[in-house]
């Protein structure tokens, strides 16, 4: 009984990153985050071991110093770490999430299309299975790095996220 249920789990994860990857997945931004569907995050992988956005630098997200915008660089990296939290919510848990805090550093201008890494998924994986075990609220922190076309890194993210099962 209880693999089956471990089995279901697996196939409702992989569900939603297949629909987290496709064209589809923009109507879900439209409805939900519309800030980002606007700006034009995209998401281009989320698997096991990570998840990836993009953002193209435009009008839209653009700075008056001819570069991405701060708070759009923030929210296509949060975006990482909420799927790889989401995904369990999606796939049948039931838990609380709240983004707690953020660190930020900026190296580069951020120009062309940046892609926005979290490659802790293994780790949210542990943190979801230890917040299930327990009645108090967890928090972890997650780093995002923003890579841009050349592979330099032109941010880096902290995102604090906290967890509370329902």
């Amino acid at each position: 009984r209880r693999s089956s249920g471990i089995r279901r789990s697996i196939m409702n994860l992989t569900k939603f990153r297949k629909q987290a990857t496709s064209p589809i997945f923009r109507l879900f931004l439209l409805r939900k985050l519309p800030l980002a569907f606007i700006a034009g995050v995209r998401v281009k992988k989320i698997d096991d071991s990570s998840c990836v956005t993009s953002l193209k630098f435009g009008w839209i997200n653009q700075n008056p110093f001819r570069s991405m915008y701060f708070a759009a660089m923030q929210m296509a990296a949060e975006l990482t770490t909420g799927l790889l939290l989401y995904q369990y919510v999606a796939s049948g848990n039931k838990f609380s999430m709240l983004l707690v805090s953020l660190k930020a550093e900026y190296d580069k201008k951020a120009i062309g299309v940046i892609d926005f890494v979290c490659n802790q998924a293994a780790e949210m994986d542990q943190f979801i299975n230890e917040m299930k075990l327990s009645d108090e609220g967890q928090t972890k922190v997650f780093q995002v790095y923003a890579i841009n076309q050349k592979g330099e890194e032109v941010a880096k993210f902290e995102f604090e996220w906290s967890c509370k099962t329902k």
